[in-house]
C-alpha cells in the first residue's frame, strides 16, 4: 500500500479486530496466521470498495480532466468488470508491481497480467466505439 494514511487506517482496524475477537488462538503462530489473513482481507476490501481514482500522472494522449471526455473515460474504466477494473487500478493508479497485485488479490501473477490485457482490451474497444481512440 502506498498510501500512509490508508495503511494505518488498515492495520488499525486489523488490531481493533484482534482486540474485540472473542475466540481462543491455540499458539501464538495461530494468532499471527490468523492476524495476517485478516490484515490480507482488509487490503482487499479496501481495494474492492474503493470508489474514488487516486490523483496520478495521465499520459499525454489522454484528454485532460478539462475536457468532458475525460470524466467518460474514467467512468469506462469504473465500468470494467471488477475482476479487470481492481488489477488496472492497481496497476495504473496505484503504481503496483504485478507481483504485488498478485499478492494483493491473491492470484498468480499469470493471471493478474491477463487480467491487465483483457481489462484494456475490454477499454480500448469500448473507447474506440466512442471515437476516443
Amino acid at each position: 500500500m502506498r498510501n500512509t494514511d490508508d495503511a494505518s487506517e488498515l492495520s488499525q482496524d486489523t488490531f481493533i479486530k484482534l482486540y474485540t475477537y472473542d475466540g481462543d488462538f491455540f499458539s501464538d503462530e495461530h494468532m499471527k496466521a490468523w492476524l495476517i489473513r485478516v490484515a490480507i482481507n482488509n487490503c482487499n476490501n479496501h481495494f474492492r470498495n474503493q470508489k474514488h481514482i487516486s490523483a496520478s500522472p495521465i499520459p499525454d494522449d489522454l484528454p485532460s480532466d478539462e475536457e468532458p471526455e475525460f470524466d467518460e473515460i474514467i467512468c469506462e474504466v469504473m465500468k470494467l468488470p471488477e475482476k479487470y477494473r481492481i488489477p488496472i487500478h492497481l496497476f495504473y493508479y496505484e503504481e503496483y508491481s504485478i507481483s504485488e497485485i498478485a499478492n494483493i488479490l491473491e492470484l498468480p501473477e499469470a493471471t493478474v497480467k491477463t487480467r491487465l490485457k483483457r481489462g484494456r482490451d475490454k477499454l480500448k474497444k469500448t473507447l474506440r466505439k466512442e471515437d476516443w481512440l
